[in-house]
């Protein structure tokens, strides 16, 4: 098992075991693996990521959760959900926010769970009623640094439906300047201009076979 963070488009994995596809990332010769979880070495490996040639990094420790509280304690953390947004002939919603095309998604308010988020923010960015959650796909993890501070937020995302016929509104004041829906035929060309985490998150939509 693995959690992926990534640091802009360089990605970090947490994990219990070295399976197959991890060992082919450290095949890579600007791979770096860490198998300890002190500070010192972390910090070390967050040193390596600000170089250009870094390719992936790869932290290793048997539990897990341990590993994980190590590497988070780096960072503050933020935490935001998000959905993927189905209509009734199967066609996927995207939104355009600088300069790239992503899913709608923002953070969390005191009080609210991952899935209120989800819904409350894709009618705020969209302007799509009449959600219907569905169920949980994952999380992302990616981090930023901002004010001096680094952060590392967590997003939670949900596959959601809706009936056709909506009225799209983009938030503006959240740099959102254009909103579509988008036919799973047509959606090569649209991963190749968004980030990381939005193509992770739309294969487990993909593999689930919504």
């Amino acid at each position: 098992m693995y959690i992926k963070i990534y640091f802009n488009d360089k990605p970090v994995f947490l994990c219990d075991e070295i399976n197959a596809e991890l060992k082919e990332i450290l095949h890579h010769p600007d791979a770096v693996l860490v198998d300890e979880i002190s500070s010192n070495a972390i910090n070390a490996l967050l040193h390596e990521i600000k170089k250009d040639e870094f390719h992936a990094g790869v932290l290793f420790h048997e539990d897990l959760q341990a590993l994980k509280k190590s590497f988070f304690k780096h960072f503050t953390l933020i935490e935001a959900a998000g959905g993927i947004v189905q209509n009734a002939r199967k066609e996927l919603l995207f939104i355009y926010r600088l300069d790239k095309w992503d899913l709608p998604k923002g953070k969390m308010e005191a009080g609210e769970s991952a899935e209120e988020c989800a819904v409350r923010e894709v009618e705020e960015e969209t302007g799509v009623k009449n959600i219907h959650l569905k169920n949980k796909l994952g999380e992302t993890y990616h981090t930023y640094n901002a004010y001096g501070k680094h952060y590392l937020k967590i997003t939670h995302w949900f596959f959601m439906t809706c009936p056709n016929g909506q009225i799209l509104v983009p938030q503006t004041e959240e740099d959102i300047v254009d909103i579509k829906w988008i036919n799973t035929v047509n959606i090569g060309e649209l991963m190749e201009n968004t980030y990381p985490s939005i193509r992770d998150v739309v294969s487990i939509y993909s593999a689930i076979g919504k």
